[in-house]
């Protein structure tokens, strides 16, 4: 399956009837899949007219509900990080996720037609699969079904290719 397409799926998902109490309104302006969560919006900016399709304009008060960060007048923040924002980045009540997202590195895949917008792990705050540059140690069999142990590379270049059948 295509990203795009899972993307599509899953914002529509977000949106489905019979939704349970609580969940996002029946038709979100956008649906923000960050951090294993989808968060519905009801209200987004316009994208400016000057730049490329597929900018997020979020409610400034939103920020803290999508990605835990806080707008200060240091720039945006979260714990002891703050990331400094440039005046084009905000615009009244509105702030572009989007082009915040590129300032700290975080990848960003957009399907503005299906509302949904996908933003991947930030390396600034240094959690998940990235916090060490060495990848962990693991075995798996070689060819003639000796077993073969990432470590015994180190110092080498190796290159990795999985697969999986799901």
């Amino acid at each position: 399956m295509q990203r795009r397409d899972f993307l599509k799926i899953v914002g529509a998902a977000s949106i489905a009837p019979g939704a349970p109490l609580g969940a996002a309104p029946s038709s979100p302006a956008a649906t923000v899949l960050y951090d294993d969560r989808a968060i519905a919006l009801d209200r987004v900016g316009r994208p400016d007219p000057t730049h490329a399709g597929g900018a997020l304009w979020i409610r400034k008060r939103d920020l803290e509900r999508v990605n835990g960060f806080v707008l200060k007048p240091q720039g945006a923040c979260r714990a002891d990080l703050c990331i400094p924002i440039p005046k084009p980045m905000a615009r009244g009540e509105y702030f572009n996720l989007t082009a915040f997202a590129k300032k700290a590195g975080q990848a960003v895949v957009a399907e503005p037609d299906a509302k949904v917008w996908s933003f991947g792990e930030m390396q600034a705050l240094g959690g998940g699969l990235a916090s060490s540059p060495i990848a962990p140690d693991f075995e798996v069999p070689d060819r003639l079904g000796r077993p073969v142990h990432l470590a015994g590379f180190r110092g080498k270049k190796a290159l990795v290719v999985t697969w999986a059948s799901w």
